[in-house]
């Protein structure tokens, strides 16, 4: 699976835009603003857009979904139905962050833990990995070893679990139990900042150590 990441939002997260490189068809996962540059960056690029995927249902994740949805006439998928009262309140979480307009969110299909997505000839597995949110998923090709982790593990952190219904000790969970598993050789790409392998974060996070830090 090849990615392009495109900063998007004052949050700056990282939208990926993802394809296979056999059939050229691509799929754009957390699409959380800037729908033009969006827009750009895909026209650009001489793929086949064939889906939108959310991870979760926080506005700098999905501002754009609804939009980009319409301009090219394709689904969006997730994420899991836990997460609906994010996207229905997304009007209020755009009055909050002073972000413009945004109107409620049905995506066409929720994901649940074990679901499959095709990307051309690319497979995406799809895990639920509750904690920064109750519905949040993550997406793994396994045979490129890449997961597009959204906002559960970053380089050096994890995500915050102080917003409604998110809760630190299941996303730790999360973490250990359904992504650590997949092997220290695989590369993330977080919601925000840098990409990481899971055996670096699985070492030196010092969220994921038996004893946390004394700062």
């Amino acid at each position: 699976m090849n990615y392009r990441i495109i900063p998007v939002t004052a949050f700056a997260q990282n939208c990926s835009l993802i394809w296979c490189e056999q059939t050229r068809l691509a799929a754009l996962v957390d699409p959380g603003g800037d729908a033009e540059k969006i827009k750009q960056e895909v026209d650009a690029s001489g793929l086949t857009l064939m889906q939108i995927l959310l991870t979760h249902g926080h506005l700098d994740h999905v501002g754009a979904a609804a939009e980009l949805a319409q301009h090219y006439g394709v689904p969006v998928i997730g994420p899991e139905k836990e997460d609906e009262f994010w996207l229905q309140g997304l009007p209020a979480q755009s009055r909050m962050f002073g972000l413009g307009d945004c109107e409620p969110l049905t995506p066409d299909r929720w994901l649940n833990e074990g679901d499959r997505i095709s990307v051309g000839n690319v497979t995406l597995q799809v895990l639920h990995c509750p904690g920064h949110t109750p519905g949040h998923v993550v997406f793994f090709d396994e045979q490129s070893k890449l997961l597009i982790s959204g906002d559960v593990i970053f380089k050096g952190g994890v995500g915050r679990s102080d917003f409604p219904r998110g809760d630190h000790s299941q996303l730790i969970d999360s973490i250990k139990r359904q992504l650590l598993p997949l092997g220290d050789d695989v590369t993330f790409i977080p919601g925000h900042g840098p990409l990481s392998t899971l055996g670096n974060e699985r070492l030196h996070n010092p969220f994921l150590q038996d004893e946390m830090p004394v700062w």
